[in-house]
């Protein structure tokens, strides 16, 4: 009789908008049990997906799976690289930008599914000063609307949204080097974001060209615009093809060094962290094992209504009075930050 692969699913009880019951109860009824044993361990502090992770390696347990979301994942997955433990992932974060640049479905009964007959893949991993992440990280407006998002204590993409919209109205560009195989190149940017996946999350390809396989990085690197070129952007965001808008400048590395005027914050995953003027980025090639959906040849994209469609269908679970309440929020947000722009001529200069 064949030995059964043993499965560890980590449960963030708080990340995310997703009912954990409900998934723990699906778990049940849909892992194939003639193939896996399986237990479940929830999450008491910041840092102990980490540890159990790295438990689940010493006991040679053949995947983690993390329910939760790009916080969640990273925790786990630093434990997992240069293992033969694999990561599986049930998203329910706010942005799940690795689940969805690995195909693995929204909705976690299809997600479960896909621990059951998915592809064992090998992928890269980055580090940022020495950090692991493993979809995207970077520096400036990302970063900063990224702690401000952890300093909300509210989740969700409306939560994000209005925090971007209230700091785009005072945050200035900097200026950078960037140091790479190359050479040094000088840049005023809103923002670097440097990407092993493709996207943030939420389908918002900040780096829609990046591979987890080819052992490099793609550079984004968004310079000053005014609010002539926010729309532009904002669609070739959700559309794939903002690597095409003028004010991009993109490249690709395995190694770079980001030099910057002032000490600052950086992200990983969309944690932020405070750094120095100094910080270092690297790809590891083909580091983690993943359990996910072999990559189609082409993958169709995503238009920006599309996206929206898709993410506020699935709101009424939450309570479509909840829902009206913030959309009407945001778009007052909206309404006001537009205004002000055009009334002060505001340039992100």
């Amino acid at each position: 009789m064949t030995e059964k692969k043993r499965i560890v699913f980590v449960v963030n009880p708080i990340s995310g908008t997703q009912g954990k019951k409900a998934i723990l109860k699906w778990i049940d009824e849909r892992i194939d049990k003639s193939i896996y044993d399986y237990s479940i361990v929830k999450t008491e502090y910041a840092g102990h997906a980490t540890q159990i992770a790295a438990a689940a390696v010493q006991e040679k347990v053949y995947m983690v799976v993390a329910i939760g979301g790009d916080g969640t994942i990273n925790e786990i997955a630093r434990s997992l690289v240069h293992t033969d433990t694999a990561l599986g992932i049930i998203p329910c974060g706010s942005g799940n930008g690795l689940a969805r640049h690995l195909r693995i479905p929204m909705e976690p009964k299809a997600a479960i599914d896909i621990l059951n007959y998915g592809k064992r893949l090998c992928i890269d991993y980055g580090k940022i000063n020495n950090i692991p992440f493993f979809c995207t990280c970077g520096v400036g407006f990302d970063a900063f609307v990224s702690l401000k998002f952890a300093d909300s204590g509210k989740r969700g993409l409306l939560t994000y949204l209005e925090n971007t919209l209230h700091e785009s109205l005072t945050y200035q560009p900097e200026t950078y080097e960037i140091e790479n195989e190359e050479g040094t190149m000088k840049y005023k940017a809103f923002l670097i974001a440097c990407g092993n996946a493709s996207q943030y999350g939420n389908n918002a390809y900040i780096a829609p060209q990046a591979s987890l396989t080819d052992g490099l990085m793609d550079v984004t690197i968004l310079e000053p615009f005014t609010v002539l070129d926010v729309p532009s952007l904002s669609f070739q965001l959700f559309n794939k093809t903002i690597d095409q808008n003028s004010r991009i400048k993109t490249m690709r590395a395995k190694k770079i060094k980001i030099h910057r005027i002032h000490d600052g914050v950086m992200h990983f995953d969309g944690d932020p962290l405070m750094a120095g003027k100094e910080i270092e980025v690297e790809i590891i090639p083909s580091g983690l094992h993943v359990i996910a959906l072999e990559k189609k040849e082409k993958q169709e994209s995503e238009n920006l209504l599309q996206v929206i469609s898709n993410y506020f269908s699935g709101l009424h679970l939450k309570g479509e009075k909840m829902l009206a309440k913030r959309q009407s929020h945001l778009f007052e947000l909206n309404r006001t930050l537009l205004g002000k722009l055009s009334n002060n001529n505001h340039i992100l200069k």
